[in-house]
């Protein structure tokens, strides 16, 4: 039997995090990992782990947004007075394809199972199954491990729509793998996952229907940051059904036909070659006999505590699999808090779940950290919501952006941080400094006192602050300050 200080189960982010991190802590790691696949090299194939990230995830997804993106520019080169080809129609998805996967091709070489083994780490291909708190098999092979911490991620959830299956459906899974652009796409689901994907077929040049049973896209967003991004996928084209529901599938004569229902109760149905299903996701605890070992879990994943320990001290869960917030830097940073906790005894790391930034990256994106004014609302927490929009910030008029674009900051007592939401093409990078200065517990003046170069979006920040400002200038204070200035003119 193999001993090991840490068995790590799924080699996606999370998992990848705490192996080579323990490794380089002087720990003997074991990771396993069922599904690497090879990506070609200069001196033979790449076996590449990283999970959904790499394989079908962050990685392909924003390297075909950028593709799509240039498309849409291409449209758009009479905007800047410039001469250009116009439309250029519909792309070679193919072509498109091929440099997705170039993006992966050289990212693989990190994330390679070569590169692990180089780190110290023994890696294991198979499916590991807990046969104790400490015991994992992996291909007929007993691994032992002082902990055990699964990773083993999500994959999509599919709705039990009649039709669908016969009809076929394409996940974010197998959507990479088209090779012709569909001339129309229905996507059922309006998240993240359903309007990134939604928008760069669009833009590609597929008439694209999105069907969401939210009352707006990205309902973890408030309504202001979600109208803009509908105005913007309209523009372009696409077609919203909200508050509405796939209720049947039919195919045939090469075309799939959805029929959706409204909240109304009205039905239409809509002619599709492609169906994109993007309806959330599910966490991966089959196989792994969490129930034999005691392991407690639900429909959303295995419950853990602050510290990603399950009810079994031995055992611990990060990433999608233990279902809080599913984000490729979230299983990072739970990764940090496990290597904390199982190599250092007398540490007592817990997850900053308060400040977990997340991008939904459509264009414009929408970024955000902490609360919603929806959340502040419901947990009956004061607040005042402050708004700087873009059509003041001279480097965002340059670049000619939308008049609609905003940055909004709640602030609470002592004019502390609750949550701040940015809408705008570079949001993502834009949101940063504010949850730097939210996890540091700055006040939101601090935002004010900083010297930025002009002219920059980050000038954003403090446009905000100054609205912040103005409120502070009760009119006892104008007047107090009117009185000093007088008495100094003297």
């Amino acid at each position: 039997m193999e001993r090991y200080n840490l068995v790590v189960l799924g080699a996606g982010s999370g998992g990848l995090v705490v192996a080579a991190g323990g490794a380089s802590l002087g720990a003997r790691v074991a990771l396993v990992e069922k599904h690497p696949i090879d990506y070609p090299g200069p001196s033979g194939s790449v076996r590449a782990m990283g999970g959904d990230c790499l394989h079908t995830g962050c990685v392909p997804s924003k390297a075909l947004l950028r593709a799509a993106k240039a498309a849409h520019e291409a449209r758009e080169t009479s905007r800047f007075g410039l001469a250009g080809p116009g439309d250029p129609g519909p792309q070679d998805l193919g072509a498109v394809m091929d440099w997705v996967r170039s993006r992966q091709t050289a990212i693989a070489p990190h994330d390679s199972i070569a590169r692990f083994r180089e780190l110290g780490v023994e890696v294991f291909e198979g499916e590991g199954r807990l046969e104790s708190a400490h015991e994992v098999t992996v291909n007929g092979t007993t691994l032992r491990g002082r902990h055990v911490v699964i990773a083993t991620g999500s994959r999509p959830r599919v709705p039990k729509i009649p039709g669908l299956a016969e009809g076929g459906f394409l996940t974010n899974e197998t959507v990479f793998g088209l090779r012709k652009l569909p001339a129309s796409l229905v996507v059922i689901g309006g998240g993240p996952i359903g309007v990134e994907l939604g928008q760069a077929f669009a833009r590609l040049g597929s008439k694209v229907t999105i069907v969401s049973k939210t009352p707006h896209l990205c309902l973890k967003e408030d309504a202001d940051a979600a109208v803009v991004l509908e105005k913007k996928l309209l523009e372009e084209g696409l077609s919203l059904f909200e508050e509405a529901a796939p209720v049947r599938v039919e195919a045939g004569g090469g075309v799939k036909r959805v029929t959706v229902r409204r909240k109304d109760g009205v039905e239409t149905t809509v002619a599709a070659d492609e169906i994109l299903v993007a309806a959330g996701r599910r966490p991966n605890v089959e196989g792994l006999n969490l129930d034999g070992v005691g392991v407690a879990h639900s429909a959303t994943g295995i419950r853990t505590d602050a510290r990603c320990r399950t009810n079994v001290s031995s055992v611990w869960a990060i990433g999608d699999v233990a279902g809080a917030h599913l984000f490729t830097h979230w299983a990072s940073h739970q990764a940090g808090v496990v290597l904390k906790n199982t190599l250092f005894p007398v540490a007592l790391a817990r997850c900053d779940a308060g400040n977990v930034p997340r991008v939904t990256y459509t264009d414009p994106e929408i970024a955000h950290v902490g609360l919603t004014e929806r959340a502040a609302r419901e947990s009956g927490i004061p607040f005042t919501a402050f708004r700087a929009g873009f059509d003041r910030n001279d480097r965002s008029v340059c670049e000619g952006d939308s008049g609609e674009l905003f940055s909004k900051i709640l602030v609470g007592s002592q004019g502390r941080i609750l949550g701040a939401t940015i809408v705008h093409p570079r949001a993502g990078d834009l949101l940063a400094e504010i949850v730097l200065a939210k996890k540091q517990d700055l006040p939101v003046s601090a935002l004010g006192s900083v010297i930025r170069a002009y002219p920059t979006l980050s000038e954003i920040h403090g446009a905000v602050a100054r609205e912040v400002l103005k409120t502070a200038l009760t009119p006892g204070r104008k007047n107090l300050l009117a009185s000093l200035a007088a008495f100094l003119r003297r």
